[in-house]
């Protein structure tokens, strides 16, 4: 459940997108009350291994793997110097693709060295969140921008190469073709500081 903070924050948000954007205020009649939670289960760490093991693969293939490696943990989630003893026949044999070990390999190094704070990472602002994780490889600015999102609940945030997004937007806005990364950040402009909630309506439009 969400806090009653957030709650006012979501209203204040979704207030501000209807002043903002015409559009955005039919698209609030149309979806309804925003319901974008932040996953606050498990670390830092485990939030970033699950996003990489999720990268690219459809939700169900990559559930799949995750819980074959939660499973090969005892039905949890690694610690980063448990993963890093894993051997890597282990984690292949749980669908772990060769690259996708060497990303959780990496962020594991990152994080068991301290290179990655993740035990301080609420406290640092947006660019330095982005700027911790793109060190770590396999970390890309899709992945920064949903941890950003959907772990650390940040209120401003406009992932323009989602391609979920771009459909929405393309729909909600009657455009011809996907928008580009720029038009889409033009377009999402008038939606800060509550970019986070506005992204949320576009995924919600595909669902009409």
């Amino acid at each position: 459940m969400a806090s009653p903070s957030r709650l006012s924050t979501t209203r204040a948000a979704v207030a501000h997108l209807k002043r903002a954007d015409p559009v955005m205020r039919d698209v609030v009649a149309r979806v309804g009350p925003c319901r974008l939670e932040v996953r606050g289960e498990g670390t830092h760490f485990d939030a970033l291994a699950r996003a990489i093991l999720y990268q690219q693969l459809s939700g169900k293939a990559a559930a799949t793997i995750h819980g074959r490696v939660r499973d090969r943990f005892g039905g949890r989630d690694p610690s980063p110097a448990e993963l890093l003893q894993c051997p890597d026949e282990d984690l292949r044999a749980c669908g772990v693709s060769r690259q996708k070990l060497g990303y959780l390999r990496d962020l594991a190094a990152h994080a068991a060295d301290g290179r990655l704070p993740l035990d301080d990472v609420h406290a640092l602002d947006d660019e330095a969140v982005v700027a911790a994780l793109t060190a770590v490889k396999g970390v890309g600015r899709w992945t920064e921008q949903m941890f950003l999102m959907f772990r650390l609940g940040r209120p401003d945030v406009l992932p323009e190469l989602d391609l979920g997004v771009q459909k929405g937007v393309q729909l909600a806005y009657g455009l011809r073709t996907l928008p580009t990364p720029k038009r889409l950040q033009a377009i999402g402009a008038r939606w800060a500081p509550y970019r986070s909630v506005g992204s949320w309506y576009m995924w919600r439009v595909l669902e009409l």
